[in-house]
C-alpha cells in the first residue's frame, strides 16, 4: 500500500506516494527523474549511489525512501550553483579524476561530505574518506588530486 514520502531534494520539495520497499536511489531516479545518482551494486559496496541526506553521505541503495521522509537530500545535480561547477566537480575536471564516469557522482558526493567535515584533509585522509567508493578505472591518484585541489577553495566548505 503506497504511503506519502516528502523530501526536500536539491532545495525543491518533492512528495510521492510510494511502496514502503522503494529504496532512496529509486525514489530519486524513478520518481524525481534525477538519474545522476547511479545504481551500481545495490549492496552498499561500490558507493556509486552516494547522496547527502541532511548533509551526511549516504549510500542511497541502503536506505528506504520512507526512512528519509522529511529529510533534505542533495544529489550530484544539486551541487553546482548559478551555472558554475562545485569546486569538487571542477577538481575532477581539472585533475582528470574520472574516466568512464560511472563512479564519479558518488565519489563527488562523498568528497563534498568529506570536505564539509575536514576542510584541509591530507592525501591519506582523503583516501580514507573515500574508501567506501570504488573506481575500476582511475587508480584513485587523480581523484585524490581533485579533492585536494577542491579543499583549497572556500566555496567547497560552504
Amino acid at each position: 500500500m503506497p504511503i506519502p514520502v516528502r523530501l526536500r531534494v536539491n532545495n525543491a520539495p518533492r512528495s510521492y506516494d510510494i511502496e514502503p520497499r522503494v529504496l532512496l536511489v529509486h525514489y530519486l531516479r524513478d520518481h524525481c527523474g534525477l538519474t545522476g545518482t547511479h545504481v551500481g551494486c545495490e549492496t552498499g559496496i561500490c558507493g556509486a549511489c552516494t547522496v547527502l541526506v541532511d548533509g551526511k553521505a549516504v549510500k542511497s541503495c541502503t536506505m528506504f525512501a520512507v526512512q528519509a521522509d522529511g529529510s533534505e537530500v542533495t544529489t550530484i545535480e544539486g551541487i553546482a550553483t548559478n551555472g558554475h561547477l562545485h569546486p569538487v566537480q571542477q577538481g575532477f575536471w581539472d585533475c582528470h579524476g574520472l574516466q568512464c564516469g560511472f563512479c564519479t557522482p558518488g565519489m563527488i558526493m562523498a568528497s563534498v561530505s568529506l570536505l564539509a567535515g575536514n576542510a584541509s584533509p591530507s592525501r591519506i585522509e582523503i583516501a580514507e574518506g573515500l574508501r567506501g567508493n570504488l573506481c575500476r578505472c582511475t587508480g584513485y591518484s587523480h581523484i585524490i588530486d581533485a579533492v585536494a585541489q577542491a579543499s583549497k577553495s572556500e566555496v567547497a566548505h560552504a
